[in-house]
């Protein structure tokens, strides 16, 4: 029998093996690491890199690798076709060499194409033949604890094979020690470092490269980047690893490593660095990041702020901006996430050049949506999923600028029967385009049924048209009727030089309520326009209507104006487009309140499309009564647009407009601050204006001034009434300072 001495002589001429696990997509970063270490005989397999070397190369391992997980010193390879043999193999080894009874240790084990089918079972058997083994020889045996062991035993089988292996890492390196908070779903450190490394960020990066993340969550991007730029090693910070406890262990040796890596972080700290910047929009997120910040030392290193991605402005003229957006893994969220992608890539184009991206994203499918290039395309994984990293930049030293749409009238050669249609179409271009240049508007209506032959409404979304053919009465042929579309169709497609593809028909029936949003086909392609600083997706195919209801423009950019420093809330809030305008106009939060989940998710979207999100805006699934009844939040700008008709199946009851207006603005105006505004539509033309409300409320009408030039031609008359409502306590403090002041 070999004694204990021969055993630890045998063991001392043995160059030692260890093996690094890291995450799936890291294994050639981590070869390179073991190289600087000193590694030798280095083989590298999927999610892990083995080497030969001295017990310094493992625990330089331990101390400064950032893209491992985990650091095994190999202790046996026996065969193990079957838990008995696996057993007896382990009570080969001599155990107290490695620890004592008195420290608690634990066996894990994994299992690849192996015969053996429970990995726990196999571990137990491990920790079976351990325990015998110090009982036989001690009298007592070590606890077990599978949570927190003061020494951890790997066991991995591939095939018939095992490998018995002891854990110098203890808890996974990817563990530093400075996050104390998360936010949603956090990158781990050891990926969050491989990002911003693959991304281009280095030790010797020019200290005049600004590092930013807009959407920066717990901010382990920006403090794994600042350890590389810094030469800090990752497990400085930690206080305990596995072979702490282990017999085997040198104290001196390892200090003398962790000195070597305090001077190394003490010169990166003294050397001049670059500015390191952070936004989120959720302010509970930028207060996870500072704290973790902090933790690591650098909050003197790393700015974090609030900021919402559409006020995201350059810094410097160069720089590298590495971001992990939501992945929009709930299918609810997936639409919004996709125009997110949009507006980040939008914005980098404009403000961004001469900068580069690194863009992280577990949906490749869809950071097309960025309109970016990209020099460089990584397979990661965060956890499970299987992900991108995107890197690329600006391709182009000119400033950009995004194309613009312009209208040109063009001669008909011969309109035929539909001359007057043509004459009356081009007179309005006349009038209108020049308008609409002065005012930066894209999208407009150029004809409104201004003649009865020709019931139609055209409107321009950018560079398409939106035909609405209003249906003809009883009397009217049918045949007729569809000649003199197709007449005014040809002179559209020839006046306005605009192909066949561009151009979108409906026919519109006489509805009520919100009959007239529900689905026609599809499902049809989203188009992005713009309105001011704002964009909206429409469809022009799905439904009657598009999601932007033009007539409203001028509400619209009169609720952005009001709502700065104000909490708004959007009732029947259809496709968001208003809060859009409140969010780019500075409201401090929005609540957007619509039955429809569809709805909703347009709104988000639209949202996203302008880069606005986190807990700041909401978005509530809900009949608007009833929200209005059961909440208990106080809003300083309120726009209440409700169908004129509606018996929704979410709803037991119906909603007309007439008949419930008069409730709905009552518990709407619980809900308006002491000195807050409701804005109040309806496109109900005979509408009438409860006198009651007016007697309790200070009450305006401003339809006038909510009526865009291009819509006081419709051939109904007035296409809404608007009104404005205050508390009137708020409008008798208004007069007292003002007779005051006098």
């Amino acid at each position: 029998m070999q004694t204990k001495t021969t055993l630890k002589k045998r063991r001392a001429r043995t160059v030692p093996r260890f093996t690094a696990t890291c995450g799936a997509g890291l294994e050639s970063l981590l070869e390179e690491e073991i190289q600087e270490f000193g590694g030798q005989d280095i083989t590298t397999m999927p999610g892990a890199v083995s080497w030969q070397g001295s017990l310094e190369t493992g625990y330089r391992a331990c101390l400064w690798s950032r893209f491992g997980s985990r650091i095994l010193l190999e202790l046996a390879r026996f065969p193990a076709p079957d838990p008995d043999t696996l057993y007896n193999e382990a009570g080969k080894i001599d155990w107290d060499a490695h620890f004592s009874p008195d420290t608690s240790f634990a066996v894990y084990c994994t299992l690849t194409d192996a015969e053996l089918s429970h990995s726990k079972y196999a571990a137990l058997r491990v920790k079976d033949a351990i325990v015998d083994q110090f009982r036989t020889r001690a009298g007592r045996r070590p606890d077990v604890d599978v949570s927190a062991p003061a020494i951890r035993f790997n066991l991995h089988v591939r095939g018939k094979e095992a490998t018995l292996s002891l854990d110098l890492s203890g808890d996974s390196l990817h563990r530093r020690g400075y996050r104390q908070a998360a936010g949603e779903a956090p990158l781990k450190e050891t990926l969050a470092a491989a990002i911003v490394h693959l991304a281009g960020w280095r030790r010797d990066t020019p200290p005049d490269t600004v590092l930013l993340d807009p959407m920066c969550g717990s901010g382990t991007l920006l403090i794994e980047a600042a350890l590389i730029y810094g030469d800090s090693a990752p497990g400085l910070m930690r206080h305990q690893f596995g072979f702490m406890a282990w017999s085997g262990h040198r104290p001196k040796l390892w200090q003398r490593l962790v000195d070597e890596a305090l001077e190394r972080e003490a010169r990166g700290m003294e050397k001049k660095w670059p500015e390191m910047i952070g936004y989120d929009a959720d302010p509970a997120v930028v207060s996870a990041a500072r704290q973790n910040i902090a933790m690591a030392g650098l909050e003197d290193r790393i700015q974090v702020s609030q900021r919402q991605l559409a006020h995201l402005e350059s810094p410097a003229s160069r720089g590298l901006m590495v971001t992990n957006p939501p992945y929009g893994e709930r299918l609810s969220q997936k639409e919004a996430v996709k125009y997110l992608y949009r507006c980040l890539g939008r914005i980098f184009r404009a403000r961004f050049p001469d900068w580069q991206l690194g863009f992280f994203t577990s949906n490749p499918e869809l950071a097309d949506m960025t309109r970016l290039s990209w020099d460089g395309r990584f397979r990661l994984y965060n956890g499970p999923i299987k992900c991108r990293l995107l890197v690329g930049g600006t391709k182009t030293k000119e400033p950009w600028r995004e194309e613009e749409t312009t209208w040109t009238l063009h001669e008909v050669d011969d309109p035929g029967p539909a001359r007057d249609f043509a004459n009356r179409l081009r007179k309005n271009c006349r009038e209108l385009f020049p308008w609409a240049s002065r005012e930066s508007i894209t999208c407009l209506r150029i004809y409104d049924g201004d003649m009865p032959e020709y019931n139609l409404a055209v409107d321009l979304y950018e560079q398409w048209v939106h035909v609405q053919e209003y249906a003809p009465p009883k009397t009217i042929d049918p045949k007729k009727a569809r000649t003199r579309l197709n007449q005014a169709l040809q002179v559209i497609r020839d006046m306005l030089q605009v192909p066949h593809s561009r151009i979108f028909i409906k026919t519109r029936q006489r509805q009520k309520g919100r009959a007239q949003y529900q689905k026609k086909q599809g499902p049809g392609k989203l188009y992005e326009v713009r309105e001011g600083s704002c964009r909206f997706l429409v469809n022009f195919t799905d439904y009657l209507d598009t999601g932007l209801f033009l007539d409203h423009r001028t509400t619209r950019r009169m609720l952005g104006e009001l709502a700065r420093g104000k909490r708004f809330l959007n009732l029947y809030g259809y496709t968001g487009s208003a809060t859009v305008h409140a969010a780019m106009g500075g409201a401090l939060a929005t609540t957007t309140v619509d039955i429809s989940s569809t709805y909703l998710g347009r709104a988000r979207a639209n949202m996203s499309l302008n880069g606005f999100g986190g807990p700041q805006h909401l978005f509530i699934q809900s009949d608007c009564l009833q929200y209005l009844r059961e909440t208990r939040e106080r809003f300083g700008l309120i726009f209440v647009d409700p169908p004129t008709f509606s018996n929704s199946r979410h709803r037991k009851e119906t909603f007309d407009v007439q008949r419930d207006h008069e409730q709905l603005l009552r518990l709407a105006m619980r809900r308006l601050s002491k000195n807050g505004l409701l804005v109040f539509s309806t496109n109900f033309r005979k509408f009438q204006l409860a006198q009651a409300l007016e007697d309790d409320f200070r009450v305006e009408e401003i339809t006038g001034e909510t009526i865009p030039r291009d819509f006081q031609r419709h051939k109904g008359g007035l296409i809404h009434r608007c009104w404005q409502l205050r508390h009137q306590d708020a409008d008798q403090e208004k007069d007292r300072i003002q007779q005051s002041s006098q």
